[in-house]
């Protein structure tokens, strides 16, 4: 059981703390809102608890098909653009407030971007289900307790995330905050360019 839960913290970590278009937009939504990476995590777990229940169901062999995933990656790409391109507009103006893209509740930032991407959905047929299902060989109780290491992962690190964008943002001035958004916006479009590429390649390959 020890060990179990070693693997799964570990695991989740190197997933939860891995670059990606959350981790922009918290950063971004930090500046608004010091709390921001709470509810970007429980929009993130939203989804991320439907698919849980969906995979366990059968869905994971239709959410795995090539033109799914091409599906997921090409829509979540064009999502991404669009946040990037805002977030890089944004810097025209004199203050540093983010667009509205940005500035929207951070619980729904965290359930399209979760949805947005494809990779999440990948991660979640392959590596969670195969800890979610050694932990119900242990028993129920390894289960939930997997779900809610897994979880406090997700929701702490987004916290810290908010609170660094909060903070630095409070330190930085206007020039600074501005240079946090160009950070930001640039990671958002390179995100959307490569899932959209990616979908072409899967959509190449089906």
């Amino acid at each position: 059981m020890f060990g179990f839960v070693l693997t799964a913290v570990a695991v989740s970590l190197s997933g939860t703390v891995a670059p990606g278009p959350i981790t922009a937009a918290t950063l971004a939504s930090g500046r608004e809102r010091r709390h921001a990476g709470v509810l970007v995590g429980l929009g993130h777990i939203t989804v991320e608890l439907t698919l849980f229940v969906l995979l366990f169901n059968g869905v994971g062999v239709f959410m795995g098909a090539l033109l799914v995933r091409a599906a997921i990656g090409f829509v979540g790409g064009l999502l991404l653009l669009f946040m990037g391109a805002q977030l890089l507009l944004s810097l025209r103006r004199a203050d540093a407030a983010p667009p509205a893209s940005v500035r929207r509740h951070p619980y729904l930032i965290g359930l399209f971007l979760t949805l947005a991407n494809p990779y999440f959905v990948i991660w979640w047929a392959t590596v969670g289900l195969t800890l979610a299902t050694e932990a119900m060989s242990i028993g129920m109780a390894a289960l939930a307790l997997f779900a809610l290491l897994h979880w406090c992962c997700d929701i702490g690190w987004l916290e810290i995330l908010s609170l660094a964008g909060h903070k630095g943002s409070e330190a930085m001035g206007n020039r600074g905050q501005k240079a946090l958004f160009a950070v930001c916006g640039s990671a958002l479009l390179f995100f959307g360019v490569k899932f959209i590429y990616d979908a072409g390649m899967l959509t190449w390959q089906a």
